[in-house]
């Protein structure tokens, strides 16, 4: 005998997909010319120092320097040329919201950030009603603050090998051994490298600029914190293969010995 077909009200039971929110940790490309012509080239040269570190990677590029008219800026040429290079553009942020719907209509919308709003958002916000004045209780006292949880550290002891991502999630990373060539270790908080770091090391990388980078073999590919970066043919002759930490003056790198 044949199985019984499932009745209707099982069948709409099975769910044929689920949504859930998650965060992921994205580049933005700050645009401080509005021509592609300018900024492809530009990119192009600076990535082809660091072969792989952006191929095929999602990147969302920032509006908020740009004070052309959005009709002046070129998305469909940036979109191209991007794309051109391996580079994923997935959205905007920043800039005005003529600047965000030009955008939108080239297939980038509005990417906002974890717990954050758009500045139009808030500009759309119906008015205040009248305050009238009548007596009010007194307001209670504020809740004691809750002291800072102390940040995590995850600790790796084996070596990271080429190919292979590593990703500290709001933490520190230490990494007890080597970063061989090829690796990459990222970290929201600094990153300790108590070995050879010859990959590529990346810091800060929820816009945290007081993060840094420590390597008592410095020898990367590339060292970024907070989205800049420098990558090896930058380096100093007298820095490479030594104890090194890397960090931010303002928006420039640093890098001195760890004596």
């Amino acid at each position: 005998m044949s199985s019984a077909a499932p009745k209707p009200d099982q069948a709409t039971r099975l769910e044929p997909f689920r949504l859930r929110g998650a965060n992921f940790n994205l580049l933005v490309l700050r645009l401080l010319d509005h021509r592609p012509e300018a900024v492809v080239p530009a990119i192009g040269d600076q990535f082809r120092r660091a072969p792989g570190f952006l191929r095929f990677a999602p990147i969302v590029i920032g509006l908020g320097d740009l004070q052309v008219p959005p009709a002046e800026v070129d998305f469909p040429g940036l979109i191209k040329g991007l794309r051109e290079l391996e580079i994923m553009p997935i959205g905007t942020t920043g800039g005005t919201s003529e600047m965000r719907n030009a955008a939108l209509s080239y297939g980038l919308p509005p990417v906002r950030s974890v717990g954050g709003k758009e500045a139009d958002e808030a500009a759309a916000a119906p008015p205040a009603p009248p305050i009238t004045e009548t007596a009010a209780p007194a307001a209670p006292p504020p809740p004691a603050a809750k002291p800072a949880a102390a940040r995590t550290t995850m600790v790796v002891d084996q070596p990271v090998r080429a190919g292979q991502r590593i990703w500290a999630e709001g933490a520190d990373l230490i990494i007890t051994s080597t970063v061989n060539a090829g690796a990459e270790v990222i970290a929201d908080g600094n990153i300790h490298v108590y070995g050879a770091l010859r990959g590529r090391a990346i810091a800060g990388g929820a816009s945290n600029m007081e993060a840094r980078v420590f390597a008592l073999n410095f020898d990367p590919e590339l060292v970024s914190i907070a989205g800049f970066y420098a990558v090896r043919e930058g380096f100093p002759a007298a820095q490479i293969g030594k104890a090194m930490q890397v960090r931010l003056v303002g928006e420039r790198m640093r890098f001195d010995p760890i004596t």
